[in-house]
């Protein structure tokens, strides 16, 4: 089991950038393949982008080219860079974990709020 903690939410103006962070707990955490989704004001949840394990990546094609997903294992974190953002990207945003290898991702955070301004 692990347990997920976001942080570096926070106000932004269009065009900026914000990195916000993931930290999960124990030793196997290097082992599970994490993904970043994300929630605007009465929308559903969606996908934004995962890192495996051993570094693949995945993006959304909505911040494909603007966000980067990187793991630092050290430090058992997961980081999710955000360039040239938008007004859209506004969201709360969740990091997510699963060990399987089939994309449930049983172990979400509380999520941190990203706000865009125009």
């Amino acid at each position: 089991q692990v347990q997920l903690v976001e942080s570096g939410g926070g106000l932004v103006q269009a065009g900026g950038s914000l990195r916000v962070s993931c930290a999960g707990s124990g030793r196997a955490f290097k082992n599970y393949n994490v993904a970043w989704f994300r929630q605007a004001p009465e929308k559903e949840r969606e996908f934004v982008a995962r890192i495996s394990w051993d570094g693949i990546t995945g993006y959304a094609n909505s911040v494909k080219g603007r966000f980067s997903i990187s793991r630092d294992n050290a430090k058992n974190t997961v980081y999710l860079q955000m360039n040239s953002l938008k007004p859209e990207d506004t969201a709360v945003y969740f990091c997510a974990a699963e060990e399987l290898g089939n994309g449930d991702y049983r172990y979400w955070g509380q999520g941190t709020q990203v706000t865009v301004s125009s």
